[in-house]
């Protein structure tokens, strides 16, 4: 990891670099796998970090350290001077944030900052990360796909409303002319999750035997390498102002968790809870997490979002963009085994 450098000299053999490539977020679990993809693809790879970041990601990538914030103008500008592509990967991905207006602060005035500093900078080429979040859910269990009608009351909690509004501030600026293509990746799963997420923190918890019940729901489940390289395919082959969702297969909650549990020889869970009987439980939690001023694992966003099936297709970019997943079961293994590497399964 460089703090002023390109990075590592490449080796005579090796293929010509591609460009250099401004990525946000790299420090976190899908910005550090597109980090790895880049320079895989022979890319000189700046990241944005904030000054006080956990860069445990970052700390074996030959990369270049760019210290700023999405909140501050003049950090963005001095980043995006000489890119030639924007990953703009970072996000606030908290459910049940004490303060949800810095959801919208780093994810919709963050976004459109940013957009800013490289279409000033002159970047060729915008791919922003957004999310399934954003997308619309058919009542019938059928997959969503990008043309599934969906608005912003639809959102639930203070996340998705802030991706679905930063969305429109990608769309629009590429309306007038800002060369930004949106990705939307469903449920990544993997290595590197060091915060984790709340799917890995799922996956961490019903792989150390603390899922005792499930309730009726689904997601699709992806490796984050596949969500890495789908990136890269929409940097080459995007159309501007399209959004890609980049998924994997619709699984169930129970089977993931029959899944993960029989991978560590634990009994998968058999007791399935209703909605109702886990609101009271939400509610409870919640009103600890405030008095304790941080929000816990059970929240009521989370809860409420469990009521919908997350079950989308990538037909699209796989149509348009070459995009390719492997089998959800690789992510799971990936996954537990980085957390078991860690230690944090006991």
């Amino acid at each position: 990891m460089s703090e002023s450098g390109a990075g590592k000299p490449r080796a005579a053999d090796e293929a010509p670099v591609a460009g250099r490539a401004l990525v946000t977020g790299a420090s976190g679990f899908v910005g550090a796998a597109v980090a790895r993809a880049l320079l895989r693809d022979g890319w000189r790879v700046r990241v944005l970090v904030r000054g006080g970041s956990v860069r445990t990601n970052l700390q074996d990538l030959p990369v270049e350290i760019a210290v700023g914030d999405l909140t501050v103008a003049a950090s963005l500008q001095a980043a995006a001077a000489g890119c030639d592509a924007l990953f703009h990967v970072a996000a606030d991905y908290r459910l049940g944030a004490p303060d949800p207006s810095e959801l919208y602060r780093t994810n919709v005035e963050g976004t459109r900052n940013l957009l800013h500093a490289a279409t000033g900078a002159g970047v060729k080429k915008i791919v922003y990360t957004s999310s399934v979040a954003t997308m619309g859910i058919r009542p019938d269990r059928v997959p969503g796909d990008e043309t599934t009608p969906v608005t912003l009351a639809a959102m639930i909690g203070h996340y998705k409303r802030s991706k679905f509004l930063a969305e429109q501030v990608v769309l629009e600026a590429a309306a007038a002319g800002a060369p930004a293509v949106i990705v939307n990746p469903s449920t990544p799963v993997g290595p590197g999750d060091v915060k984790p997420t709340p799917t890995g923190q799922l996956v961490l918890d019903a792989a150390a035997g603390r899922m005792p019940a499930y309730v009726d729901t689904g997601l699709n489940i992806v490796h984050v390498d596949d969500v890495a390289a789908g990136h890269l395919l929409a940097f080459h082959h995007g159309r501007v102002g399209e959004r890609y969702i980049l998924g994997g297969e619709d699984m169930t909650l129970q089977q993931i968790l029959i899944y993960i549990a029989r991978h560590v020889g634990r009994q998968p869970p058999r007791i399935r809870l209703p909605y109702a009987a886990i609101l009271p439980i939400a509610y409870a939690a919640e009103a600890i997490a405030k008095l304790r001023g941080r929000p816990g694992r059970v929240t009521l966003e989370g809860v409420r979002m469990s009521r919908k099936i997350m079950f989308f297709s990538s037909a699209k970019a796989v149509a348009e963009l070459g995009y390719r997943w492997r089998p959800p079961t690789q992510a799971f293994d990936d996954a537990i085994d980085w957390f078991r590497g860690r230690g944090l399964l006991g």
